[in-house]
């Protein structure tokens, strides 16, 4: 038909079918209506009566302008509850009756501005949780969220493992991580609410915080912003960016083929992996925007809380409603305490002594422990039945092997029993070094049916001995010493006579 109206325009309608390839007749039918096939076609009918006809104005109408965020099913069911004959296969009908209706009378919808951004200008941070990945070090569930930072302009992203809370520490931390890994300063940051930063509680904690956090940003020269609370769509260029980087690990996970990891470094450097792999599919933007970032400092602000804390009797100290044990070299001392959002620094002055792992609260009304074995088994094996009331024998135990026996032998009747032979064998995989091995020849020996033999594990794991060479040491003759002599002094004067 294009092609017949083309020759139409200088030729007779049956010229211009002739060169077209179609009859006279089909030329004075386009002449008569020169509208294409499927323009001619009358819109089809209804073959079946409505379902809704009788229901819509009466019922269905009423109920979309009382309540307009109703949906559709909400809808289905309140028909169905008041007419129990009417037929459920309706469903895809209302939707659509629905849908038009909102479209046509329904309430005004907000509306997303999608943003121009410079380069250079704006960095995000949020944290955000992962606890559905399903993640487990060494078997054991960990429970973290991501803090995830990202510039609005390439794209570029940071994200860091942080085990507690929203905290300072852990805002400090993953922030200055992502702005040296960048290699540049963006001139301003912005944030939700995050009560690492604005924390609306009394007046003097308030302040501490928000001291800390202008600080954070007067020493990278950043302007610190946030949008309003309770609207995450105005930190948009970081909240959207939450579910592709957690679609980016499930998928790794995946392919990986486990969610279990042998350390907390190990998915640390998963994370790590993932989130450079997206990097590098932007690397022409950020390539840019790193032309437009300002210079990093000279160095690193604090990323920790510091406290000065004693070590008492009892072999360790309490911080933040957690006991944690340190050698007990340090009783009576008062330690320097960094807090990290993992760790804990200890110093005793300006020496480094131990670094323990961070610990949390059982819950409201409950504390925590962090305890290692090998910082009181020595007291412990002077005294073995302190085992058996101990506050925190629970968290002694570094295997649940070793707990296993415990309450093995507690289960023969025999609590001194017991208590002495669980601390020997602590004793035992500390000072041969042994721990793991040693509870795998604990637990088969559980699982056989038998208690483990005290005598025929130390000599198991006692250390191999070692032949002592024989040096055979040959004395030169005295005569030797004369020889010696004669040579030096005819040597002398031989020089005498060189020198004359």
């Amino acid at each position: 038909m294009r092609l017949y109206m083309t020759y139409r325009q200088t030729l007779s309608p049956e010229a211009a079918a002739a060169k077209a390839g179609f009859s006279k007749a089909s030329a004075y039918r386009i002449e008569g209506d020169c509208r294409p096939p499927s323009q001619k076609k009358t819109p089809r009918g209804r073959r079946r009566s409505d379902p809704l006809a009788q229901y819509w104005e009466a019922e269905i109408v009423p109920i979309l302008k009382a309540a307009p965020g109703i949906r559709v099913i909400g809808v289905l069911d309140e028909l169905r509850r008041r007419h129990h004959d009417l037929n459920p296969n309706i469903r895809r009908t209302l939707e659509r009756r629905i849908n038009a209706w909102r479209a046509l009378n329904g309430p005004e919808q907000d509306v997303i501005f999608r943003q121009q951004h410079e380069p250079g200008r704006l960095g995000l941070s949020d944290f955000t949780d992962v606890s559905a990945l399903g993640i487990t070090i060494a078997g054991e569930p960990l429970g973290h969220r991501l803090y995830h930072f990202r510039l609005a302009f390439s794209g570029f992203e940071h994200a860091h493992v942080v085990l507690g809370g929203e905290s300072f520490v852990a805002l400090a931390e993953g922030l200055q991580n992502a702005l040296w890994a960048l290699g540049g300063v963006p001139r301003e940051h912005r944030s939700d609410s995050l009560s690492a930063a604005f924390r609306n509680l009394a007046a003097d904690a308030r302040e501490d915080l928000t001291q800390r956090y202008a600080g954070l940003m007067g020493h990278y020269g950043m302007a610190p912003t946030r949008n309003n609370a309770g609207i995450a769509h105005e930190n948009g260029s970081i909240e959207s960016a939450h579910g592709h980087l957690k679609r980016a690990l499930e998928d790794a996970l995946l392919l990986r083929g486990t969610r279990d990891f042998a350390s907390l470094d190990a998915y640390r450097a998963f994370v790590d992996e993932i989130v450079g792999r997206r990097n590098a599919n932007l690397a022409k933007p950020i390539a840019l925007e790193k032309e437009a970032l300002a210079p990093l400092p000279k160095g690193r602000t604090t990323d920790f809380e510091e406290k000065v804390i004693p070590v008492t009797s009892s072999g360790g100290f309490i911080l933040r409603r957690v006991f944690y044990t340190v050698p007990s070299r340090l009783i009576g001392h008062r330690l320097r305490v960094r807090i990290f959002d993992d760790r804990l620094e200890c110093f005793l002055g300006v020496t480094p002594v131990v670094t323990l792992r961070r610990g949390r609260p059982v819950s409201e009304s409950q504390g925590g422990h962090v305890v290692d074995y090998r910082h009181v088994i020595h007291a412990l094996r002077r005294k073995p039945m302190a085992l058996l009331n101990l506050v925190y024998r629970d968290q002694l135990f570094p295997r649940a092997a070793y707990k296993r026996l415990f309450e093995t032998l507690r289960e023969h009747g025999d609590d001194r029993r017991a208590c002495k032979v669980t601390v020997e064998l602590l004793a035992l995989a500390h000072e041969r070094a042994c721990e793991a091995d040693l509870a795998e020849a604990i637990a088969m020996d559980l699982d056989a049916g038998q208690l483990p033999d005290l005598a025929a594990l130390r000599d198991r794991f006692r250390p191999e001995a070692a032949s002592i060479p024989r040096v055979a040491v040959k004395l030169a003759p005295l005569d030797v010493y004369d020889e010696l002599a004669s040579v030096s002094v005819m040597s002398g004067r031989s020089n005498l006579g060189e020198a004359a």
